[in-house]
C-alpha cells in the first residue's frame, strides 16, 4: 500500500458532483449514495498545509473501514462498500482510488461531536487546570496530566461548519438534541470506546480519547464519517506513556512540533513543510496501521 505520490485532491480521479470539500475529506454525490474520498492533505492549527503527506489518506480510510467492520455488530454504520471495481467509470484511476474511498448511505448528520476521554490530557487537561471540570464534569482535585480516569467520560461538542466546534455540557446537549438521543449517543460512544480501547491495549497502544459522528436514517442512529483513526483519536504507544508531560502521539505530532518551533504566528499561511517532517509523519501513519490491523 505504501506510495510515494501524495494526493491533494480526488477531483481529477472522480467523475461525480463534488458536494463538500473538507480539510481532508471530499464528498461526492452518486445519486442514491455518497462517495467519500480521503486525500493526503494534512491540517494543523486550522490551516491546511503543504505538501500533502504520502499514504495518509490510504491509512485513514483503511483504518476506518477496518473499524466499521469490527464494530458493525455493536452499532450500524453508513458504509455500503469499498470495492473500487463496483464504481465503474465513476473513477478514472482505480489504482490511486482503491484504498482511499468509501461508498456510504446518505444520513442526516447529528450536529454533535461525541467525544469520549479515557485519560485527562489535551484540551480536557487545559479545562481541568482552569476550572476543575471538563465540559461540566466536576472532577476530583489533584489529578495528574495524562492520568487514566476510573471510567471514561463523555464530553460533547456542538459542531460548527465554520471555526471551532464548541465544547458543551451534557445538559446543553440535551437542550440541543433532546434527552433521549443524548443518552443514547453517550451510551453508544462509551461502549464503542471501551471496545476499541481493549483492542488497542492488546497491541501495545493506548487509546487516550476519540470522537464520533452519528447520523439518522429513517429515525435510526448510525455511525458516520470516520472512527478510530489518528485524525479522530489520540493514540499513544504504551512505551511512551508517562505523567506530567506532552506524550509524543502516534499521529501528526511531528507537524505540530515543527510548526510550534518555527515562530509561525498561526494567522498567516505557513511555509511548506520540510521533507523530513513529511516523511516522518507518513511513517507514523503507516506504523499505526501496521500495529492495529496487520
Amino acid at each position: 500500500m505504501i506510495s510515494t505520490k501524495a494526493i491533494s485532491s480526488a477531483e481529477p480521479y472522480v467523475k461525480a458532483p463534488l458536494l463538500y470539500k473538507g480539510k481532508v475529506r471530499e464528498l461526492y454525490d452518486l445519486g442514491e449514495h455518497y462517495l467519500i474520498a480521503v486525500t493526503d492533505r494534512i491540517s494543523a492549527f486550522d490551516w491546511v498545509l503543504s505538501p500533502a503527506v504520502p499514504d495518509k489518506g490510504n491509512v485513514l480510510n483503511t483504518l476506518s473501514k477496518f473499524w466499521f467492520e469490527q464494530t458493525a455488530q455493536l452499532m450500524p454504520n453508513h458504509v455500503v462498500h469499498g470495492d473500487v471495481d463496483r464504481l465503474g467509470d465513476v473513477v478514472t484511476d482505480r489504482e490511486i482510488m482503491k484504498d482511499r474511498f468509501m461508498v456510504t448511505k446518505k444520513a442526516e448528520r447529528i450536529d454533535i461531536e461525541c467525544v469520549v476521554r479515557g485519560y485527562i490530557t489535551g484540551g480536557g487537561w487545559r479545562q481541568y487546570e482552569k476550572t476543575g471540570e471538563i465540559n461540566g464534569h466536576k472532577l476530583p482535585e489533584g489529578l495528574r496530566k495524562n492520568e487514566r480516569f476510573p471510567k471514561p467520560i463523555f464530553t460533547p461538542a456542538a459542531k460548527n461548519d465554520v471555526g471551532h466546534d464548541e465544547d458543551i455540557s451534557i445538559g446543553r446537549m440535551k437542550e440541543l438534541v433532546g434527552a433521549e438521543l443524548t443518552e443514547q449517543l453517550e451510551a453508544k460512544s462509551i461502549m464503542l470506546y471501551e471496545f476499541a480501547r481493549q483492542y488497542c491495549e492488546e497491541r501495545g497502544i493506548i487509546l487516550a480519547d476519540t470522537k464520533f459522528e452519528f447520523g439518522l436514517i429513517d429515525g435510526e442512529v448510525i455511525l458516520i464519517d470516520e472512527i478510530f483513526t489518528p485524525d479522530s483519536s489520540r493514540f499513544w504507544a504504551k512505551e511512551n506513556y508517562a505523567y506530567d508531560i506532552e506524550i509524543d502521539g502516534m499521529d501528526k505530532e511531528p507537524v505540530r512540533t515543527y510548526l510550534s518551533g518555527t515562530g509561525w504566528d498561526k494567522n498567516s499561511e505557513p511555509d511548506p513543510l520540510p521533507a523530513s517532517v513529511v516523511e516522518e509523519t507518513s511513517r507514523r501513519y503507516r506504523n499505526i496501521l501496521e500495529r492495529l490491523v496487520k
